[in-house]
């Protein structure tokens, strides 16, 4: 067994009625190339099983299970599943017709409703056919406990090849043989072992915490005297009727943008990639608001995952489609930043948001992203369960002040064709979780020249999130003119 540590226990802990914290992408793929497929069975689903049974050997986690240890006295642990069987995890599903996008995002958003079986691995694959041109679509759930946006990508890269022909997979020399779960006094001498090392734990981190609070506050103070604003602090943002308590129901939607346009502004207009995708949803969020009559008091503000993984670049041949098993996990903090959208000129927005993203990350430095970690590790999984419970069921946070309005993310992919099973891939399209007091994730992930946005709304908060796509892409349209009309200018 292998004990689950810092964020990633956090995201078992932390679940609630209506909050399931898994992560999702969503596959669209053309059908095989040619008469025959390179895949000897004939049905597409049988194809997609296939190749799944013939890799899933390469993500160890994916025959693991999570078990808990007995009252909540330590956080749970990783075991092989004696039980594990694959088609436990795939299942099939067809589209209504036309079979287009509204389908795919109706299904999609039944789909990432559901909670996972906590009795079995913490993931699942659906494969959905009736897509037009004859396309098929994964839609693959993976808990956060098991990774974060980046090594959500290295997963998938597990299943995807450089080409139609399948690439060779190395088998194991003998077959997986998984012991059995572990009994009731292993986990009780492992939690034994846990909590004689918790005071120590406790008075570092407490001790790292206080550090970093007086870091924190001298270098506000540092900001205030040159004249700049502190990043948003928690429990600052203005409430919005995209902040309450979440339902059982979500609603799922997505639009794309060319990357090329995106670099037109970030290199005209001035920001990073990220610091334009804050920008845009900055603005689709004024839309949105504006048409339910709200104007909120003062500036949304969202929270941006930060990788701590190092940077790399995904190249053809390279990274993890050749590699071996990804580095699963979480290797994550977040920041605070707020989207300027109090500021009406998107121009002016975008160097509001550059420089609000510049002191953030300034300030996410000095909370070092390992206290995180850190924080996560000495609170009680059994207090925290139990909190998160209580909250939702008392529908608290229909009342708290937000701590933040909405969770926007970015992760990098891969800027060259893949293929599935045979199949050209046409899209990747990221799903985040919602959480209570938080009705809406917007993810982005590139992929072969696209930047693609999966929006994820609470159906009870956010009912129109097919309507903040529109908004969306109208904002990022606005960027573009002001770009080229600065460029004009300039040359």
């Amino acid at each position: 067994m292998e004990p689950i540590v810092g964020v990633d226990a956090a995201f078992l802990a932390f679940e609630a009625r209506h909050t399931h914290l898994h992560v999702a992408a969503v596959v669209v793929m053309d059908p095989p190339e040619g008469k025959r497929s390179l895949f000897s069975p004939t049905s597409r689903f049988a194809q997609i099983r296939l190749m799944v049974e013939q890799r899933v050997h390469l993500v160890p986690q994916l025959r693991r299970r999570v078990v808990r240890v007995p009252l909540g006295l330590a956080h749970p642990v990783w075991a092989d599943d004696p039980d594990f069987c694959l088609d436990d995890h795939l299942t099939r599903s067809a589209l209504p017709a036309p079979g287009g996008l509204l389908e795919l995002a109706n299904l999609v958003a039944d789909i990432v409703a559901r909670p996972l079986d906590p009795d079995r691995p913490l993931w699942e694959i659906t494969v959905v056919e009736g897509l037009e041109e004859g396309r098929t679509a994964l839609v693959a759930k993976v808990h956060h406990a098991i990774l974060d946006g980046v090594s959500g990508a290295s997963l998938l890269a597990t299943f995807f090849d450089l080409g139609p022909r399948p690439r060779p997979i190395r088998f194991p020399d003998s077959p997986w043989a998984p012991g059995p779960l572990p009994t009731g006094s292993a986990l009780l001498r492992h939690a034994a072992s846990s909590l004689a090392h918790q005071p120590e734990l406790l008075a570092g981190t407490w001790q790292r915490g206080l550090e970093t609070v007086l870091e924190v506050a001298e270098h506000n103070r540092q900001l205030a005297e040159a004249g700049e604003a502190p990043p948003p602090s928690p429990f600052s943002a203005p409430r919005t009727s995209l902040n309450g308590a979440v339902s059982a129901h979500r609603r799922f939607a997505t639009t794309s943008v060319p990357l090329d346009d995106v670099h037109v502004v970030r290199r005209v207009l001035g920001g990073t990639v990220n610091d334009v995708v804050l920008t845009a949803v900055g603005g689709a969020l004024v839309r949105l608001l504006a048409g339910r009559g709200e104007v909120p008091g003062g500036s949304l503000v969202a929270l941006v995952p930060v990788s701590k993984r190092p940077a790399t670049r995904v190249a053809r041949g390279q990274g993890s489609l050749e590699g071996g098993p990804p580095a699963l996990g979480n290797r994550i903090s977040g920041m605070l930043v707020s989207l300027a959208t109090d500021v009406a000129d998107p121009v002016e927005r975008l160097g509001e948001v550059s420089r609000a993203t510049t002191v953030a990350k300034a300030q996410e430095r000095l909370l070092r992203g390992s206290l995180w970690d850190d924080v996560a590790q000495v609170t009680s999984p059994a207090l925290a369960s139990r909190v998160a419970r209580w909250a939702s069921g008392l529908g608290l946070f229909d009342r708290l002040p937000p701590v933040f309005n909405v969770t926007v993310s970015s992760i990098p992919g891969p800027d060259f064709s893949l293929w599935c099973a045979g199949g050209r891939v046409v899209s990747v399209t990221p799903v985040g979780p919602v959480a209570d007091g938080v009705g809406l994730n917007v993810t982005s992930m590139t992929y072969h020249g696209s930047l693609v946005f999966g929006l994820v709304g609470c159906r009870r908060l956010v009912p129109d999130v097919d309507a903040l796509a529109d908004h969306l892409r109208r904002a990022f349209a606005e960027l573009v003119d002001a770009a080229v009309v600065a460029r004009g200018a300039a040359g």
